[in-house]
């Protein structure tokens, strides 16, 4: 059975200036949202179905918007623009998506902007998913008022991206930044989907989780066995009470996401790490081991890189709409 639309929305003042449609395509959920001025007037999820791909989704997407738009009273024609965040390589003066992971495969045959277009009358733009989510901590929160800043976010993969003086880092062929986590951080590692060899999305994501435990030759005897769901909430519940196969999967996350870290910091000189995604609900324990590793391992002589936990969760994304739409298409105002 469909997910129920679920809303909420805060308390605005219409004279700011317009509003945009924004959504963040993930895997499992879509996210999707009114943004004004760095703040969600009304948000709401539906479940993705990557896999029955994006022409699949837009109908679903277009009506959820048209109800966010209802509740707060508003039309499309009172809105600036719509704004994309995902997880894929874009080309953003085309506006189309040049690369298919396994999530939207239908989505390079698409013109997105012409169905924006027709649709609503907007005009679209569109991101790689992290890039948007930095865009959105830099703008609005743990990176605010910096202008070197690199964010790796943790969750079913790994994603990765940079701003460098002031400047969203993209690469002449769109994927400068955004593909830390295939970084290769062991030679002799892991298979990853990508075709490398030991990425760190495919040694400490929630997507090679499963594999990762069943690796393991204590796993069967360990409490993560009776787990319904095996993901990184359980390894650092049990790896809080002792549990061996646990403990040696989070200490090893760790160590790859903190090498990342280093990695990050040596190639892009920020002075904030910003730590996001879903993993992140073990900020407690990550962010201190990350600083300590950075502290150990970074050559940074001119001090230390600040390593911050997000501030806008699943949010970041979508605030960064406003970002990008006035980049797009009107980069004076940037």
């Amino acid at each position: 059975m469909e997910k129920q639309l679920t809303y909420q929305v805060v308390s605005v003042d219409l004279r700011v200036p317009p509003p945009s449609l924004a959504c963040d395509l993930g895997g499992t959920r879509i996210k999707i949202g009114v943004v004004c001025a760095g703040h969600l007037l009304a948000q709401t999820t539906i479940p993705a179905h990557s896999e029955n791909g994006i022409a699949n989704a837009l109908p679903r997407l277009a009506a959820a918007w048209r109800n966010l738009l209802e509740s707060l009273q508003l039309e499309s024609a009172d809105c600036t623009g719509v704004s994309i965040a995902f997880p894929s390589l874009i080309d953003v003066a085309t506006g189309r998506v040049l690369a298919e992971y396994g999530k939207y495969s239908d989505a390079m045959d698409l013109d997105l902007r012409d169905w924006a277009r027709c649709e609503f009358g907007l005009p679209l733009a569109i991101e790689n998913d992290a890039r948007m989510a930095l865009i959105g901590e830099w703008k609005y929160g743990a990176g605010q008022g910096a202008d070197d800043v690199v964010m790796i976010t943790l969750g079913t993969g790994i994603g990765t991206a940079a701003i460098m003086q002031g400047q969203v880092i993209r690469g002449k062929h769109g994927q400068a930044a955004i593909l830390g986590g295939h970084s290769s951080l062991r030679f002799n590692g892991r298979a990853c989907g990508c075709g490398n060899t030991g990425c760190a999305e495919a040694e400490a994501s929630t997507a090679f989780l499963n594999a990762m435990a069943h690796s393991r030759p204590d796993y069967q005897k360990s409490a993560l066995a009776a787990e319904s769901l095996l993901d990184f909430a359980s390894v650092f519940k049990h790896a809080a009470s002792g549990d061996a196969c646990a403990l040696a999967l989070r200490d090893h996350s760790l160590r790859i996401w903190a090498t990342l870290a280093v990695n990050l910091i040596h190639a892009y000189d920020p002075e904030i790490l910003v730590l996001g995604g879903g993993i992140m609900g073990s900020a407690d324990v990550i962010v201190p081991f990350i600083e300590n590793h950075i502290a150990s391992h970074a050559n940074t002589p001119w001090g230390r890189v600040t390593v911050s936990a997000s501030e806008l969760g699943d949010q970041a994304a979508l605030v960064a709409a406003e970002w990008l739409l006035q980049e797009q298409f009107h980069p004076q105002s940037t």
